[in-house]
């Protein structure tokens, strides 16, 4: 079983899991080219599939070593600083 993650809306959130899964979600993160692209993959991700969040997934990859540190630690910035910025933006408001 091969599953394709595709950027379009659907009615209900998929479920995924497995290798094949985790080498879609894989491909899907490295064809991200800059911060926009990968936030919004995340926010595609996180309202379409049925499953743990995108930052939880990123760490199941890094402690099931399917993915490098260092590719694995560049997602996770990104995801983190936005989160940062989210918060200091609302802080100053």
């Amino acid at each position: 079983m091969f599953l394709k993650i595709s950027m379009t809306t659907t009615n209900k959130p998929l479920k995924i899991c497995g290798t094949s899964a985790n080498d879609a979600l894989i491909d899907q993160l490295r064809a991200c080219k800059n911060t926009d692209e990968i936030l919004k993959f995340e926010k595609w991700f996180n309202s379409n599939i049925e499953s743990d969040k995108l930052y939880k997934r990123i760490c199941e990859l890094l402690k099931n070593r399917s993915i490098s540190r260092a590719l694995g630690s560049k997602w996770l910035l990104t995801l983190i600083e936005d989160r940062e910025n989210t918060i200091t933006n609302l802080s100053i408001e």
